[in-house]
């Protein structure tokens, strides 16, 4: 089964209830400051034709990543930052600073099998279909993977979504890219130049 997940339909459920809370992880014992993680910047994501605006870096996870990963960051001080176009386009990045590389591992890896796991809970929903791709891995850092999600609802809403997971020792981000349309809509190239970028400039 394929699963994209409408930014509308994400952002009613979460509204719905489905929040998620954020508590902050302690740095291990004795491990020396580290920079705070970059985050990427508007003429990072890939091109849109009205261009890009980016909001400020704030705390929590934002709406339309709690449906898919709410649960799966519960554990976690998150940090994010919303972007927006003139349409409906939109993306967010969120960063968990984990401090342990084998602990970061591991959430990476949950939370790239959380895509999958949400494009089916959502394909479960009668009203819904659901289709999920995935677009490899890429060699930056500790890597990143990508996934592309597209949902077609009874009522007429289209979208496809592209997610991305990647690792930069202890700390993990979270890259995610939305709009109406299909498969045939996803910039997949210059996404994967923007997950790449992401991950590279963490640190």
């Amino acid at each position: 089964m394929s699963t994209t997940i409408r930014t509308g339909v994400l952002a009613a459920l979460a509204v719905a209830g489905l929040t998620a809370g954020a508590a902050v992880t302690a740095a291990p014992a004795g491990a020396a400051p580290k920079a705070a993680p970059r985050f990427l910047t508007a003429s990072q994501l890939p091109p849109h034709p009205t261009g890009w605006t980016a909001g400020p870096v704030t705390d929590g996870v934002p709406v339309e990543l709690e449906y898919c990963f709410g649960e799966a960051l519960l554990a976690y001080d998150i940090r994010h930052r919303d972007f927006r176009t003139e349409l409906e386009t939109n993306a967010q990045q969120i960063v968990v600073v984990v401090g342990d590389s084998a602990k970061a591992e591991a959430l990476a890896r949950r939370l790239d099998r959380e895509v999958r796991r949400c494009a089916l809970r959502a394909g479960a929903d009668p009203e819904i279909e659901a289709e999920y791709r995935t677009y490899g891995t890429l060699p930056v850092e500790e890597g990143a993977r990508v996934h592309a999600v597209h949902t077609r609802a009874a009522w007429g809403a289209m979208d496809i979504d592209l997610t991305s997971v990647g690792r930069d020792g202890g700390t993990v981000t979270l890259v995610r890219w939305g709009q109406m349309g299909d498969f045939s809509d996803a910039p997949v190239k210059a996404f994967k130049k923007t997950t790449t970028t992401a991950v590279d400039k963490l640190y």
